[in-house]
């Protein structure tokens, strides 16, 4: 029998640059994802892209378009009432029972992703502020001592990388805001707090919930699926 890969697979990695482009924003709401135009922009043949697509379709990233093919989904406020609805609570509990388990061990650690989180906002590094955002979130599940947790919240995070996107593009204040938040986390999971970890874990999500819901409600089109537009020098 042959030993197992840790690499990521072609599909792993023509997925996750689809998913970078929408995070990104160079792939916006209605794009038509054509798989000729996505294989030949990656440069790779059509087959890995449409399991790829298929993958993205099953995380929401990707809907069916009208006629035939499939879109970069809208990011609506209602998914991402759901969503953060889902995750406060999961989080939430992560929060106190890393509190619980000892999260004093957790301060090394957790303060390098505080520096490498507040370096990415220096720099006005998006994606890397998004990276380190989600490390520190999948700390405190993985500390948690429940490995449900990290196991049920692994499969949203790529959606959650395009809201954190909606965030941390607000500006230096907002993005300050976040690392702020963490910090107030991370102090109180470390001093073995974990009401106090629970409930700020609460706060900080309900709050960028609340703002993404907002920008979109004050951007929002008129009634009806969004202009499909061609993928246009997205990858180049």
């Amino acid at each position: 029998m042959r030993a197992l890969s840790m690499q990521p697979s072609l599909v792993q990695r023509v997925c996750e640059a689809i998913v970078s482009e929408i995070v990104a924003g160079r792939l916006p709401s209605g794009t038509r994802l054509i798989q000729d135009d996505l294989a030949k922009a990656l440069g790779v043949s059509r087959q890995p892209v449409q399991q790829a697509l298929l993958l993205l379709r099953n995380q929401g990233l990707a809907r069916e378009a009208q006629g035939r093919g499939l879109i970069v989904a809208p990011l609506e406020a209602s998914d991402v009432r759901d969503l953060y609805q889902f995750r406060g609570a999961m989080e939430a509990l992560a929060g106190r029972l890393a509190a619980e388990n000892g999260g004093a061990r957790l301060a090394r650690e957790g303060a390098e992703l505080m520096a490498r989180g507040r370096a990415a906002l220096q720099r006005g590094a998006l994606a890397e502020q998004i990276s380190a955002d989600i490390d520190f979130h999948v700390m405190l599940a993985r500390a948690s001592g429940n490995a449900l947790l990290g196991d049920t919240m692994s499969p949203h995070w790529a959606k959650f990388r395009r809201i954190m996107a909606e965030v941390l593009s607000e500006g230096d204040q907002r993005s300050r805001g976040v690392w702020d938040e963490h910090a107030a986390i991370l102090a109180a999971v470390v001093a073995g707090d974990g009401a106090l970890a629970e409930g700020l874990c609460r706060q900080h999500l309900a709050k960028a919930s609340r703002q993404v819901e907002d920008r979109l409600a004050a951007r929002a089109a008129p009634a009806g699926d969004p202009a499909e537009r061609e993928v246009d020098k997205a990858f180049a």
